[in-house]
């Protein structure tokens, strides 16, 4: 739902059989736009008789560099999270119109971009605002927690293999095989990761995935929805907010303010479990996805330096090598990195 392309082109035809068997479509020709930044989606504003809709169609190979394939029908489950986020807490999640598993598509409410600014803009500008950051833990957890208490939730999302493929692989063991001097602690975290199954996992909350809606954050693009492991969507975000003090500098006390704000709101929200143990393995996973950041199969993007890459780097195999309990520990040794 990023700004779409300048002009409207007839859309794929996987699009509009899809929209068509959902009864979202008449029988004419559909127009739309493309809309920028998936990298394992097609993603579309596609005009109708009842206004723009987005629709979207996973990707069998993700647009990256390495060889990463992931199985279509995510999307199946990405309509099922979005419907358990509303429910959980209203307007944290686009509403869902259908979804076809034939043809892999999935149709959703589009929201205007005048309306919904992308998270990942606002902090490339250096606009890091603790206060919507409270705001995203304080939905995540909302979510996390309302799932938890609904364990007949789980069978709805069988998702292992699809979430290993997707990420568990890709970032931590993919990185493994980059780092053998930290490899068995990357598979530890694996293990660990899999066997603690109490929630619904979004598996992907990141600032681009996250808009600044008029009433809250509304959270996008949950194909690698899963019943597991919280600690991993908390890890996750807070891994970008480290990770932008290397893209805007100036920036840095303003996002280091914002991973405590995110960090304190979701911590507060915990019920399902002991909060420190919930606590413990996010602050060992984070290193971990630090690291996978700039060594696995999905470096980002804006970190194109040897210098950063190399900060990023020390930083978390140091904490790999020797883990601590705290998000404000992990916090505090970044901190020191970014400070040498």
């Amino acid at each position: 739902m990023t700004q779409p392309a300048p002009t409207d082109v007839e859309v794929p035809a996987e699009f509009g059989a899809a929209l068509r068997e959902l009864g979202l479509a008449g029988g004419g020709p559909l127009t739309g736009r493309p809309l920028t930044g998936g990298v394992s989606s097609d993603i579309w504003r596609v005009d109708t008789d009842r206004g723009p809709l987005c629709v979207k169609r996973a990707l069998a190979k993700l647009r990256v560099a390495a060889d990463w394939r992931a199985p279509i029908e995510r999307n199946l489950y990405e309509a099922r999270w979005m419907r358990v986020a509303d429910a959980a807490c209203p307007g944290s999640a686009p509403e869902v119109l259908g979804q076809d598993p034939r043809l892999g598509v999935l149709a959703m409410s589009f929201l205007e971009p005048s309306r919904h600014r992308l998270w990942k803009e606002a902090l490339r500008a250096g606009d890091a605002d603790p206060a919507f950051a409270r705001a995203v833990g304080a939905a995540l957890v909302r979510i996390h927690a309302w799932s938890g208490a609904r364990p007949e939730l789980a069978a709805q999302f069988d998702t292992d293999a699809i979430f290993f493929d997707i990420r568990l692989e890709p970032y931590l063991l993919a990185t493994a095989a980059r780092h053998p001097e930290v490899a068995a602690a990357l598979e530890r975290l694996v293990a660990t990761t899999q066997a603690n199954t109490v929630a619904l996992v979004h598996g992907d909350i990141s600032p681009k995935n996250i808009l600044i809606g008029p009433d809250g954050p509304v959270f996008l693009d949950a194909e690698c929805a899963w019943w597991g492991d919280p600690a991993f969507d908390i890890a996750f975000c807070l891994n970008h907010l480290l990770l932008k003090c290397l893209w805007n500098r100036p920036a840095t006390p303003a996002f280091l303010e914002s991973f405590d704000a995110l960090a304190h709101a979701y911590l507060d929200g915990v019920d399902w479990e002991p909060r420190a143990a919930l606590e413990r393995r996010a602050a060992a996973l984070l290193p971990g996805l630090l690291l996978a950041r700039v060594d696995g199969k999905s470096p980002v993007e804006y970190i194109t330096e040897d210098a950063s890459r190399d900060v990023v780097r020390r930083a978390a195999i140091a904490l790999l090598r020797q883990p601590v309990a705290a998000l404000a520990d992990v916090r505090a040794a970044w901190h020191e990195e970014l400070s040498r």
